[in-house]
């Protein structure tokens, strides 16, 4: 055998175990990616659950929070630590809390956008002055663009368009 052919064949074994190992590695990484969609869907789902349990109101047209949102917001503020925590654990350390802010169909497209993202911005603070870190939380106005109830045309119907949702964002 020449040297030329024995390199050949050195080189091809070791190669292939790195080979071998290639699928093995795709395998990991897909399941990984979709043990953590499946944790992602399920903190999103008890986060959209615990918002519509602990929904504050807000004073009409503003973004004052009514009285009486202290324990709403600490419970909102603990789903938030558990979440994180089973993010934590489940090895995921690049996310971010997304407080959005929606409105009934009431008013200009430009004033529901601007009135929404300050309604979220004030639920971020909220959530701040709880122990969440800023750095981990992130607000945006969605105005009326995404409603619960189409269409909004009772005040019942309007109110339950106006709200914030909470959603981990991978």
């Amino acid at each position: 055998m020449t040297r030329l052919a024995l390199a050949a064949v050195i080189t091809l074994a070791l190669a292939a175990p790195a080979a071998a190992q290639v699928p093995w590695d795709a395998a990991k990484k897909a399941a990984g990616q979709a043990t953590v969609g499946k944790l992602e869907k399920e903190i999103n789902r008890r986060l959209l659950e615990e918002g519509r349990k602990n929904q504050c109101s807000f004073k009409t047209d503003n973004d004052q929070l009514e009285p009486g949102c202290d324990q709403k917001m600490k419970r909102l503020s603990n789903a938030l630590v558990d979440a994180k925590k089973r993010l934590n654990g489940a090895g995921v350390k690049n996310f971010k809390f997304v407080v959005s802010g929606h409105t009934d169909t009431s008013g200009s497209a430009a004033h529901n956008q601007e009135l929404s993202a300050r309604r979220a911005a004030v639920i971020e603070k909220e959530l701040v002055a709880r122990g969440i870190p800023q750095a981990e939380i992130e607000s945006v106005g969605m105005g009326s663009k995404k409603p619960l109830v189409k269409p909004d045309d009772t005040p019942a119907k309007k109110a339950k368009n106006r709200r914030y949702e909470l959603q981990v964002r991978l």
